[in-house]
């Protein structure tokens, strides 16, 4: 799995590092959201369930409620995230084609019936 990273313009580059190293509460949120995706890097579950747990601790002690909130809601799926590592598959194509769909129903307001529906997208890229 490739990790992304950010895509700062270079003119942006110094902003972009003072905001991120500094002590403001959206820099450490941005932080704590970071070092999350550092779990994927893992190739077992019980090495990703370690760094889970440090991770949680973490972000449940930072004092700001929202990220409380998330890992709270992350720890309740806990088990389905787990499952990544062990049969290494997840929802990503699926949620590509969700989208798909639903730019092509928002395209297809004001449509009176299905068969122009369908006539505008036959001629949609795929």
């Amino acid at each position: 799995m490739r990790m992304t990273q950010e895509n700062v313009p270079r003119k942006y580059w110094v902003p972009f590092y003072t905001l991120r190293n500094s002590d403001l509460k959206t820099a450490k949120a941005w932080a704590i959201k970071e070092s999350l995706r550092r779990l994927w890097r893992y190739k077992r579950a019980s090495t990703a369930r370690s760094y889970w747990q440090s991770w949680y601790f973490w972000a449940t002690h930072c004092r700001l409620d929202p990220v409380i909130k998330v890992a709270k809601m992350l720890k309740r799926r806990l088990a389905l995230v787990l499952n990544y590592f062990t049969h290494r598959v997840t929802n990503a194509l699926s949620e590509g084609i969700n989208s798909r769909v639903e730019a092509i129903k928002n395209s297809a307001r004001g449509f009176r019936n299905p068969e122009r529906f369908k006539t505008m997208n036959s001629g949609i890229k795929r």
